[in-house]
Formats: structure tokens, sequence, C-alpha cells
């Protein structure tokens, strides 16, 4: 038996049903769970609990625990801000914002990186902030496969940054820890310098102190400044 073609919730109407239940209920309290106990922790079980709902009724609304994620992720995209058109001129000032505030949403909510890289973005909330992006380096002198690479460039490095930064700022609570540990990182290589002498000389695990926001700041600068040599306009 073949498959038939792939479906998401986006792709369908909302059902008129009784008042107590709508998708963004749904999707609010889908995010709430999230928050509590990861992805792993979502079921539609516990889902129907949090809302005060019997686990079928859920299914008159969704199709899937798969499409409760999607809501999730929508409703959590929404709270990227958006900026309207003629907020800036600047194309890069705009996306400079537009990431970092995406980065500010994804450590609110540790489990979205993994799933806004794995689920389809086809969400109204992600679609109007996709827009925003193509359109901001559009606008800059991009188009097509130039386009699409510089916006996936800007994507993963904001995804796998943070993603990263949550994973190690949950296991990492102590700063006085966490300098020890740099320390002995550096100490380690130091022994080693003569194998890796460009890592024991630069990596400096024990000088980044941790700086978080320094470092995307520098990383997100530097990924711009690589679109910004395949457009006109600055």
């Amino acid at each position: 038996m073949g498959h038939g073609p792939p479906s998401a919730v986006w792709f369908a109407d909302e059902p008129v049903r009784k008042p107590r239940l709508t998708r963004d209920r749904i999707a609010g309290a889908a995010v709430a769970l999230l928050d509590a106990e990861g992805v792993e922790g979502l079921s539609m079980r516990r889902l129907a609990a949090r809302l005060g709902a019997g686990t079928m009724s859920l299914y008159e609304y969704v199709g899937s625990r798969e499409d409760v994620l999607d809501l999730a992720v929508d409703a959590a995209v929404a709270e990227i801000e958006l900026d309207d058109d003629s907020h800036d001129p600047s194309w890069r000032d705009a996306l400079t914002r537009q990431m970092t505030r995406s980065r500010r949403v994804m450590r609110r909510h540790p489990w979205l990186p993994a799933l806004m890289a794995t689920r389809p973005l086809l969400g109204p909330h992600a679609l109007a902030r996709s827009e925003r992006v193509y359109a901001l380096l559009h606008r800059a002198g991009l188009d097509g496969p130039r386009l699409t690479t510089a916006v996936g460039a800007l994507t993963y490095f904001v995804q796998g940054y943070t993603a990263a930064e949550n994973v190690w700022r949950t296991r990492q609570r102590d700063p006085a820890a966490e300098g020890a540990l740099r320390r002995r990182t550096q100490e380690y290589l130091d022994r080693r310098a003569e194998l890796y002498p460009t890592l024991a000389q630069h990596a400096a695990p024990s000088g980044s102190g941790g700086d978080f926001d320094a470092s995307f700041r520098l990383g997100l600068e530097t990924v711009l400044d690589g679109i910004a040599v395949h457009t006109p306009t600055t």
C-alpha cells in the first residue's frame, strides 16, 4: 500500500466545534506543557488533562501529536516581535534585531530550536517572520539560490547557537564551577600545545567567560559580513 501525500495541520481549516476548545487554547496549553516537560513529556493524555478535557476530544481539533507540536511552535514563534517595513532602512540592523529577538524566544522555550529545524514552519506567525527575513535580504539585492542560502545561514546559526547555549546553561548552573571547568580545559590544552598549538593559543576557553551574549553578537555579525559581500547595498 502506498503512502498518501504529506500533510500538516495548516493544510486543513479549523473545524467548527464547541467554544470550550480551540486550536489557540490547545496551542497555549501545549507550549506550557513543553516548557515544563520538554518534547518527550508532551502526550495527548497530558495535554488533555491540562485542558480539563477528554483525550479523544482533542482529536476533534487536531489529527495527531505532530499537529499539536506544529501549533505550539507557531504560538511560540508569535512571541518574536516584528518591526514594520518603515522601522529601519538598514537591512543589517533590522536582521540583527530580528535574530536577537529569535534567540531570546528560543531561550525562553528551550524545546523550540530543534522543532523549528524539523517541523514544517507553515503557521501564520512563522510565515510572517520568514517573509520579513526574505524581504529584507531580497531588498538588499539577493535573489535565487543566494537568497535562500543566506536565509539558511542566518537561521541555522541562530537555531544551532541557541540550542547549544540552552544545553550548556541547563548543565552548567554554577558560575564558579563553569569558570573552573574553563580553566581546567585551558590547562589541558596548554599541556598539549605541541600537538594543538592553534587551539592552545586561540581557543581561549578560560578567557571567554561564558559570555553568550557577546559571542552571539560577534557570530551574527560575522554571518552578516559574509552575506554583505554578495549584496550591492549595505
